[in-house]
């Protein structure tokens, strides 16, 4: 499981996050919430070790990074908003890559890259470089080598860009799959429609502190409001920023 405590961070001596707390339990999906600007990228990337928090604490399954740097990263899938890639590098050298940076077992997971590919209509690709890749293909690409680790804890930021619809229903039903397994899941995005789905609770970001966190029900009972929608939720936020 992800556990943030008490975190404290941002960008030379920009302060964004003030104080924030929250967990991602095993087996479960969170919603990350929250307008620009509100800390979610900041969070992230303190998460998975591209800042250094001023403040505060974070470890999966017990490990901060300072306890362990390659242990705790092992277990970390990311996929990022704009996907990165190297041009010199094929499909099948970027997946053989990640395998041995991570020291994936590549027999055995051989089955499981297959039918991902396959899943991803990229099976054909394998010797394809980015440059013939679409955005929507080497997000899928990044989708692939993320969860081909094996990962403790999978970190998406906005999954959705990019895929077509037929991608977008993969991908959800790959997230489910991961939750079955125990993978614990955090996930920012503003497809608000999705999220509501999917997420078995919510972490609302404000202004780099967490103005709310739980189940739907929970949040509408925090905004006053029994039949608002994440989406009604989030306008709620927009009003409260104008106020300010």
């Amino acid at each position: 499981m992800l556990k943030i405590e008490h975190l404290v961070g941002g960008y030379l001596n920009i302060l964004v996050l003030k104080d924030i707390s929250f967990d991602v339990n095993d087996g479960e999906l969170v919603g990350l919430i929250g307008l620009n600007g509100a800390g979610k990228s900041t969070t992230i990337n303190e998460i998975i070790g591209l800042l250094q928090p001023y403040q505060g604490k974070i470890t999966i399954d017990g490990i901060s990074l300072l306890d362990d740097k390659e242990a705790y990263r092992r277990q970390i899938g990311f996929i990022p908003e704009t996907p990165s890639l190297y041009e010199e590098l094929t499909l099948r050298e970027h997946l053989d890559t990640v395998m041995m940076a991570y020291d994936v077992d590549i027999p055995a997971s051989q089955a499981y890259l297959d039918r991902l590919l396959t899943l991803f209509r990229l099976d054909g690709k394998l010797d394809w470089f980015p440059t013939q890749f679409s955005k929507g293909m080497k997000q899928k690409v990044m989708i692939i080598a993320a969860l081909l680790v094996k990962p403790s804890l999978l970190i998406i930021d906005e999954p959705f860009l990019g895929l077509d619809p037929l991608a977008i229903a993969d991908l959800t039903s790959l997230l489910e799959e991961e939750k079955a397994k125990g993978t614990a899941i955090l996930m920012s995005t503003h497809v608000l429609d999705s999220a509501e789905k999917m997420c078995d609770r919510f972490v609302i970001l404000h202004q780099g502190k967490v103005r709310a966190q739980g189940n739907l029900e929970e949040l509408r009972q925090i905004f006053g409001d029994a039949d608002a929608s994440l989406s009604d939720i989030y306008m709620a936020l927009t009003r409260e920023e104008g106020q300010l």
